[in-house]
C-alpha cells in the first residue's frame, strides 16, 4: 500500500525539492557573509580616510596655534603648552575609552554580525 509508484515519485520529488532548499540556503549564507564583510570593509575604510584627515588638521591647527602663541610666550613655551593640551587629551581619551570607543564599536559589531534578515 505505502510502495506504489506514485508515492516513490513523491517522495523523489521532496527530497529533490529539499536539496534545492538547501542549496538556495547555502547560497543566502555565502551571500550575507559577503554583504556583512563588504560593510565592514566599508566602515573601517571610512573611518581610516576620517581619521587621516583628522590628523592632518590637527596638525596644520597646532602649528597655527603655536606660531600664533609664539609672538607672546616664545616659540618652545607655545609648543610646549600645544603638546601639553594633547597630552591632556590623550589622557581624558584614556581615562573614557569604554564609553567612548569600545562600546560603540561593540555595539556597531553587533549590529552589523548579528541582524537577522527575514
Amino acid at each position: 500500500m505505502f510502495s506504489n509508484d506514485r508515492n516513490i515519485e513523491t517522495i523523489g520529488q521532496l527530497i529533490e525539492s529539499l536539496k534545492h532548499y538547501i542549496g538556495l540556503q547555502q547560497q543566502y549564507i555565502k551571500l550575507d557573509v559577503v554583504d556583512k564583510i563588504v560593510q565592514l570593509i566599508t566602515a573601517i575604510t571610512i573611518a581610516a580616510i576620517i581619521v587621516v584627515l583628522l590628523m592632518l588638521a590637527c596638525i596644520y591647527l597646532s602649528f597655527a596655534v603655536s606660531y600664533s602663541l609664539s609672538s607672546i610666550v616664545g616659540n618652545v613655551i607655545a609648543f610646549s603648552i600645544v603638546g601639553g593640551s594633547y597630552l591632556v587629551l590623550l589622557f581624558i581619551c584614556f581615562i573614557f575609552r569604554h564609553q567612548w570607543i569600545e562600546k560603540p564599536l561593540v555595539r556597531f559589531l553587533a549590529n552589523l554580525l548579528l541582524d537577522k534578515k527575514v
